[in-house]
């Protein structure tokens, strides 16, 4: 469980918001009361828009008695710009205007813990934008917006004062790996945060100046299966930020052998019954400070539907299939494990595979990584750090019914992998 310290100005139930904050269901991070009905107006500064993100969501597993909306304006007669369900991972929203309307409703059966979120005021895109992925930071500052503040491309750098951007007529750019140029890195409610300053050399012509000190503060939230980023302007005081989305990037791969040196990449992939599959999930960037777990996986005949018919390997990191082999506990930042190959009766032998794995911090005795198997009788309510990259491996197609041989060649295995 993720415990959040809470400001004492937030409001437990509807209200007016300005600027920048943060507000939460009433009695969080406590369960929430029946028959909840809240609604927060949010306004951000002239010309600026609101960007609202929920770092924690846990609401009662069904989508029309628990939910929260999010309106594009100043009341519920706005256009709707989504809903957060019970399942809804770390989602972020940017209004079109200088408002937005966020409405918490509970009916009165099953409760939960309820939500926290955070909103700012956010520059339009016309003045810049980041992009995020495992590997880079990419800064997008245009010209306009420049010269507007009283400054050139040719005057910014960041951090590093060695890293400075490429210039051209209407837009500056910096791009650059995520461990360079100064970059930050902390750990905070199950994110890993990557943080940077685009700053700028103020004139030293003359014996006075009205430039202010230019600063834009870049922060990438890795959370998992979402990246989103942050540019915030900070003169004095910080009121604004610019804002974008992106994805943490993993990969799922069959390997030949318990080795795990040599993957497999051909399709589909050709077993036989009760033959040893090895599955390998690795992080695109190779971190030592972050671990993996397989919190979920499950099998399915169909690619896009692991609901109507599907076959449980873990469960809430608990072995479910008798032949599933965990070769690593939340240790490593890969995560290794084996299964026999089965198939689905009274269908075709094709199997796929999806699997959600947790991404933790490197040693936290109190992350999700470190817990291992739980039961769902004793599985708190989702949280902020539980929050899994989802991957579909297959197909696998069987090559017949005989029992495989207790050790097959490892060379006739071949495999597709899909992101």
């Amino acid at each position: 469980m993720v415990l959040i310290s809470l400001p004492e100005t937030a409001l437990s139930c509807g209200g007016n918001l300005n600027g920048s904050g943060s507000f939460y269901s009433p009695h969080y991070p406590n369960y929430y009361p029946d028959n909840s009905y809240c609604v927060w107006h949010i306004s951000a500064p002239y010309d600026q828009r609101v960007f609202l993100t929920f770092l924690e969501v846990s609401l009662e597993n069904c989508c029309h008695c628990d939910f929260i909306a999010v309106y594009d304006g100043s009341s519920t007669n706005s256009p709707l710009l989504g809903r957060v369900c019970f399942n809804g991972t770390m989602s972020s929203f940017h209004s079109s205007s200088r408002y937005m309307t966020v409405v918490f409703r509970s009916d009165s059966s099953v409760v939960a813990r309820g939500f926290y979120a955070t909103f700012s005021s956010s520059l339009p895109e016309t003045s810049g934008k980041v992009d995020c992925s495992s590997d880079n930071m990419n800064i997008v500052i245009y010209s306009s917006y420049l010269h507007s503040m009283g400054y050139s491309g040719y005057d910014l750098y960041l951090n590093d004062q060695r890293c400075r951007p490429q210039v051209s007529s209407y837009q500056v750019v910096f791009s650059f790996p995520l461990d360079t140029c100064g970059t930050l890195r902390k750990f905070s409610n199950g994110s890993v945060i990557y943080t940077n300053d685009v700053r700028a050399f103020t004139s030293n012509h003359g014996e006075i100046t009205r430039q202010g000190n230019f600063q834009l503060r870049v922060s990438c939230y890795m959370d998992q299966d979402t990246t989103v980023q942050i540019m915030y302007e900070a003169w004095e005081n910080i009121t604004s930020s610019i804002t974008g989305t992106g994805r943490f990037n993993a990969t799922m791969a069959f390997y030949t052998s318990g080795s795990f040196t040599s993957p497999v990449y051909s399709t589909p992939y050709v077993v036989a019954l009760n033959q040893n599959l090895y599955v390998q999930v690795q992080l695109h960037r190779n971190d030592n400070s972050l671990v993996l777990f397989v919190e979920n996986c499950v099998a399915s005949p169909s690619p896009h539907d692991y609901a109507t018919r599907f076959y449980e390997l873990v469960r809430d990191g608990c072995r479910v299939d008798s032949t599933y082999f965990s070769y690593t506990s939340g240790d490593r930042n890969v995560a290794q494990f084996r299964f026999k190959a089965f198939k689905f009766l009274r269908s075709n032998p094709t199997v796929y595979l999806q699997c959600r794995v947790i991404v933790c911090k490197a040693n936290d005795p109190n992350s999700r990584c470190s817990m291992t198997c739980r039961s769902r009788k004793t599985r708190s309510l989702h949280s902020a750090d539980e929050e899994s990259t989802t991957l579909v491996l297959g197909p696998i197609q069987l090559k017949g019914t005989e029992k495989a041989a207790e050790e097959e060649s490892p060379e006739k295995d071949v495999a597709e992998v899909k992101d």
